[in-house]
């Protein structure tokens, strides 16, 4: 973009040296209807556009005229897609002034269904695709001078989108979902974000088989060659970048920790299905936990999926608890982590390092078991009579009946979050959540539901949505300039996010604030991020004056400015 756009001195206007065909075909700098009589004069426009001139409010009204015309939600995301590389700002500004109706359009629960028929809808090139065939090419890729100006880059390689699994090249759908957030919730400039796919093949049959698959049609590269491959893609974004954030986007949960903990001291990175979901799962909790009145410290805590994601809100609650006065080992008993083997436990097979901590010792479920050996949810539940059930399994309907109903016995207000996208692989529905416990239960979701009817009252369901929190995060980790992502700058961004949630002050009020406030939020989160990073000695500017220059310089407003004739 640096060829192309220059802000002027009083930053009101553009200089622009783009015209004509090329000026209209510029996601960037299209205006549509809205280029006054003027620029059209200047950049020979005149008989490339009707004659009427419009304004940006004329065409969100037109747009969204059009939105809802649209049959399904996949159409709408189709056709919200379009928009984006059609007119950012004009997508940009739908966005952010109908947060809540288009948040579900824009990433989940229908992202899923994007990244599905993705090759069905591709039209025009947003991001990067870094084949495994052009690995000897990526650093020639990433030095073209459009992307000059990336601060920011979501990166996955398609292998566990959401709870869909193997996408390959059709799971680009979540790094432009998540980037069109950093700006839409954080402020962020588009053109400071690059979305990227590591395109190393796919292990779906689906996709090998269609025809119109635009990936790379191989069955995926493993072991050392996967990993030399990453490695080839880091170093070259290193050295083009050096300041530049890196987010870690639905890798494979091995991967996903391995990457995180390799790369996390060599450049400024973070991973959202770790550290952001643990940081949304934790102030959702606590939230709970104001209606409840039962201490975190006091807390039952089981975890059913117990791989990265599950391990990152594990780590950060057990991080708040030991905060309460807690020691590590008192700390730890709060919790049983239940993954696709059972209850973990010191003497089980397929244990990982990261879970060790939290095994249960053999003499205390030596009588949980089942026949086969087995521990499970139901097991864990008739045992320790739990006070919190989280799910990041994937696995729809794992929240059985049974167990809800005996989780239910014991705790006047069981708090249960079922937080598997998208909606079909949520691990129980917030209807039969209420009707098992009696209209009891404090639910938080991943995916967006309905509100939940029971006893003729209607209660909103709470969104334990990802987007409260890397948006803020990611502007602080930029505006601060910080050179490595540390625990306690997602602490932090959690920590915010407490401070502003509605039972602070109401018992009666939702867990969450509404999704429509996510954009000031995000701002707030980013102070608190930026003031971390500042006292932990990460940042590269001095002071909060400094640092709230900075949020102000990186934060866009999708609005029109007029431009002027770049020669």
């Amino acid at each position: 973009m640096t060829t192309q756009v220059q802000e002027t001195a009083n930053q009101q206007a553009l200089q622009v040296s783009l015209s004509g065909f090329d000026l209209i075909n510029s996601p960037r700098l299209n205006k549509g209807t809205a280029f006054s009589e003027d620029e059209r004069d200047v950049f020979d426009l005149h008989g490339l556009l009707p004659p009427h001139v419009g304004t940006l409010d004329e065409q969100l009204g037109r747009r969204m005229q059009a939105l809802e015309a649209q049959p399904t939600s996949f159409a709408k995301y189709s056709f919200l897609r379009d928009l984006q590389d059609t007119n950012e700002t004009l997508f940009y500004a739908l966005v952010v002034r109908n947060v809540e109706q288009m948040l579900p359009l824009v990433y989940t629960p229908t992202v899923g269904e994007g990244c599905q028929r993705f090759s069905e809808i591709w039209r025009k090139p947003r991001g990067l695709f870094l084949s495994y065939p052009n690995k000897h090419r990526i650093t020639q890729i990433l030095n073209h001078s459009r992307y000059d100006n990336v601060k920011c880059i979501v990166v996955s390689d398609g292998e566990r989108i959401l709870g869909l699994g193997d996408q390959g090249a059709g799971g680009m759908g979540i790094p432009i979902g998540k980037m069109a957030l950093y700006t839409a919730l954080g402020g962020i400039q588009p053109e400071n974000c690059l979305p990227i796919l590591l395109d190393v093949g796919t292990n779906n049959e689906e996709r090998l088989k269609d025809p119109r698959y635009l990936g790379w049609r191989n069955r995926r590269v493993r072991g050392q060659e996967y990993d030399d491959f990453v490695e080839t893609f880091v170093s070259a974004v290193k050295t083009r970048w050096p300041h530049v954030l890196l987010q870690w986007e639905d890798f494979a949960g091995s991967n996903a920790a391995r990457f995180l903990a390799r790369y996390r001291n060599q450049l400024c990175t973070f991973n959202d299905d770790i550290q952001g979901t643990a940081a949304i799962t934790t102030a959702t909790l606590i939230s709970a936990i104001n209606v409840t009145g039962i201490p975190l410290e006091q807390q039952r805590i089981v975890v059913f999926g117990f791989g990265s994601a599950g391990l990152g809100i594990t780590n950060l609650l057990a991080q708040f608890i030991e905060d309460r006065g807690l020691s590590k080992e008192e700390t730890r008993a709060r919790f049983y982590g239940i993954d696709q083997y059972g209850l973990i436990t010191e003497s089980r097979q397929h244990v990982e390092p990261g879970q060790l901590p939290y095994a249960r010792k053999e003499q205390e479920v030596q009588s949980w078991r089942q026949p086969n050996g087995e521990i499970t949810l139901l097991d864990v539940v008739r045992n320790v009579k739990p006070t919190v059930l989280i799910g990041v399994s994937g696995q729809a309907g794992t929240f059985t009946e049974e167990a809800v109903r005996e989780m239910a016995k014991y705790t006047s207000r069981p708090v249960i979050f079922p937080l598997s996208n998208p909606t079909s692989r949520s691990e129980a529905t917030p209807q039969d959540l209420m009707n098992w416990t009696e209209g009891r239960a404090l639910i938080g979701t991943g995916s967006p539901f309905a509100p939940v009817d029971f006893g003729g009252k209607k209660t909103p369901v709470a969104q334990t949505n990802n987007s409260y929190i890397f948006p803020g995060l990611a502007l602080g980790i930029v505006a601060s300039k910080a050179r490595f992502v540390t625990d306690t700058m997602v602490k932090a961004a959690a920590t915010e996010l407490i401070k502003n949630l509605p039972t602070q002050k109401d018992k009666q009020a939702p867990l969450l604030p509404p999704i429509s406030q996510a954009r000031p939020l995000g701002r707030l989160i980013a102070e608190a991020v930026g003031r971390q990073a500042i006292k932990d000695g990460q940042a590269q500017i001095t002071g909060e004056d400094a640092l709230s220059r900075e949020l102000d310089a990186n934060i866009w407003e999708p609005q029109y400015v007029p431009y002027e004739r770049k020669e």
